[in-house]
């Protein structure tokens, strides 16, 4: 292949006086026809490295335009730098150091306030044990208090000599006035039902008997009942009256 800028190579001229080879026979070169082609190979010597370099040339410029329209590419399509990689607002990390001691100290707190508490709790329950065992013990302190009189008023009595009857009944009112206040103050309440209605959540009856009264009801007490706080601690034995026959 020739560059265009080569000249051509002239034709060479034919010789007339050389006479056509013999058939079979090749023609035997002669002088200018010798000149001619080492011309003709000169010349095309010279123009295949012109040739090889416009092609490099060429071939530069087209992997350059390339690189160029790549880059162009690049460039358009490529997401903006300051979006791809500005950094998030973020908040800024705990101290963890400062969060686990935090942690702890409020952990130990609650858990002195939670010994704190139990302790409490044990104090009471125990207070309640010795309230109750007191009450148990002392429940009859009260009445107990109350009977003393009765007691010092009937020691009394008997350390009386040649004491009248008078003075011994006057003395046995006082006492029995003296035991019921007891009973009073210790809402011990008498339970005599003579005359009501036979009650036997309160009475025993000992037997019945044809009477003018009413039937079923007590005409005659036999020993007085007793409550306390309202509840029967002993009934009263009564006798109650039955329809005639």
């Amino acid at each position: 292949m020739q560059d265009a800028s080569a000249p051509p190579i002239p034709p060479t001229p034919a010789t007339p006086d050389s006479p056509p080879p013999p058939p079979g026979q090749a023609a035997r070169p002669t002088p200018e026809t010798t000149t001619a082609q080492a011309t003709q190979a000169a010349q095309s010597s010279q123009a295949a490295p012109q040739s090889s370099k416009a092609a490099q040339y060429a071939e530069i410029a087209s992997v350059s335009e390339a690189d160029d329209t790549a880059t162009t590419i690049d460039i358009l399509t490529e997401p903006s730098v300051d979006v791809l990689e500005a950094p998030l607002a973020q908040p800024a990390p705990p101290d963890l150091a400062a969060a686990l001691a935090a942690a702890e100290a409020k952990a130990t707190e609650h858990y002195d306030a939670w010994l704190r508490a139990r302790a409490e709790g044990e104090n009471i329950r125990r207070r309640a044990q010795e309230d109750i065992s007191k009450a148990s013990k002392f429940a009859a302190e009260k009445f107990a208090t109350a009977l003393l009189p009765v007691k010092d008023s009937l020691e009394a009595a008997l350390a009386v000599e040649n004491q009248t009857v008078d003075k011994l009944r006057e003395g046995v009112e006082l006492t029995l006035k003296q035991l019921v206040t007891a009973f009073g103050s210790a809402n011990l309440a008498e339970e005599n039902p003579l005359g009501q209605k036979f009650d036997p959540n309160k009475h025993q009856a000992i037997s019945a008997v044809e009477a003018e009264a009413e039937p079923n009801t007590v005409i005659n007490v036999l020993q007085k009942g007793y409550l306390l706080h309202g509840r029967v601690i002993r009934p009263a034995m009564v006798i109650v009256a039955r329809a005639k026959a």
